[in-house]
């Protein structure tokens, strides 16, 4: 494997755990508001439960994304950074507003709903742009002006593969975290809540798979060479379908915690993730050696090869370091009764 290729990996890796994390803490943040007037479920105090502690975390992957992106291909993060100002300053002041209204939110209740509502209409505007950036590397909608690389936003609004991907994820989000809200709120005893987001990973989940299909269809005419080599890993994309109809009967499967209920969200939960897998590394190698077609790939955007060992060990010793935290902080967050089955106010 050649550096370029262990870098980009690497990329991908954080990339992908970003974009899990991220669904399930947007999501969180959409339900809260969603049900905020529903007390006597509990929905919204379960968002929020889950909510308080995991959006800190999930901040620290986009960090790893833009350091990595930076350090090891600074051409390819020119030409994104230079396209994006726009776009990447209005997903960062998001992000910083809805970062500061989830801490005050714990500080002056009275505006604490207010505040919810500012949280969950962010949740959903951030990963729609965020996901945007996808279809822009695909081709066509980057143009030189005047020796300068410039984003054609007139075609990029007017392009149907756009909009699949922010339909995707929209969907995928509230799906989601729909999904790991119905698990949380098993573990915690807290059945109304667990049925209605069973039943909201019900609704979602087929309208996922429809935008994910709608994407295929629109790169088919707006990304033919991404969709010709994504052919060539027809059986990963398979399998992802397959993970997807595994996820739905665990929602119909007999509760192994109570026998008056229906499904066993953890294990929707694992396959759903591992569907997510199969689908993006199809994905990421069909995208391959290309960064931003047709303009940068993996080799022209590359940082200097010493510059890129001395860099990769620091992130191998960051991971050593910063991963037995993570899984302690999960165990504690799912297995802890206390905290899981806290009583809730109002």
């Amino acid at each position: 494997m050649t550096n370029e290729l262990i870098a980009i990996t690497l990329i991908w890796g954080f990339i992908f755990i970003y974009a899990v994390m991220a669904t399930m803490d947007f999501g969180a943040g959409f339900w809260s508001m969603v049900y905020i007037n529903q007390e006597k479920t509990k929905a919204t105090n379960i968002a929020n439960r889950y909510l308080s502690p995991t959006w800190e975390v999930t901040n620290v992957f986009i960090v790893a994304i833009v350091v990595a992106l930076v350090s090891f291909f600074p051409g390819a993060t020119f030409l994104l950074g230079t396209v994006l100002l726009v776009p990447g300053s209005i997903i960062l002041l998001l992000l910083a507003i809805r970062s500061a209204f989830l801490v005050f939110a714990h500080i002056t209740k009275e505006y604490e709903k207010a505040l919810t509502y500012i949280s969950g209409i962010t949740g959903i505007i951030i990963p729609a742009l965020l996901i945007s950036v996808l279809p822009i590397t695909h081709g066509e909608f980057i143009e030189m002006k005047n020796g300068t690389p410039a984003l054609n936003i007139s075609r990029l609004l007017t392009s149907p593969h756009e909009y699949a991907f922010i339909g995707f994820a929209i969907s995928s989000t509230l799906f989601l975290s729909s999904l790991l809200l119905a698990d949380y709120s098993n573990v915690a005893d807290e059945n109304d809540a667990y049925r209605i987001y069973r039943r909201d990973a019900l609704i979602l989940g087929p309208i996922s798979l429809l935008m994910a299909l709608f994407i295929m269809l629109t790169m088919q005419r707006e990304a033919t060479w991404l969709y010709e080599k994504m052919m060539n890993y027809l059986p990963w994309l398979i399998g992802s379908v397959l993970m997807f109809f595994v996820a739905g009967i665990a929602l119909f499967l007999p509760s192994t915690k109570h026998k008056e209920m229906r499904g066993r969200p953890r294990l929707a939960v694992v396959a759903i993730v591992i569907q997510y897998f199969l689908a993006s590394y199809a994905y990421g190698k069909a995208h391959l050696p290309y960064m931003i077609y047709p303009d940068v790939t993996i080799q022209s955007g590359f940082t200097h090869p010493n510059t890129f060992r001395a860099l990769f060990a620091s992130y191998i010793v960051g991971f050593l370091i910063l991963f037995p935290g993570f899984v302690y902080f999960w165990r504690l967050f799912m297995k802890d009764q206390r905290y899981v089955r806290q009583k809730n106010e109002g």
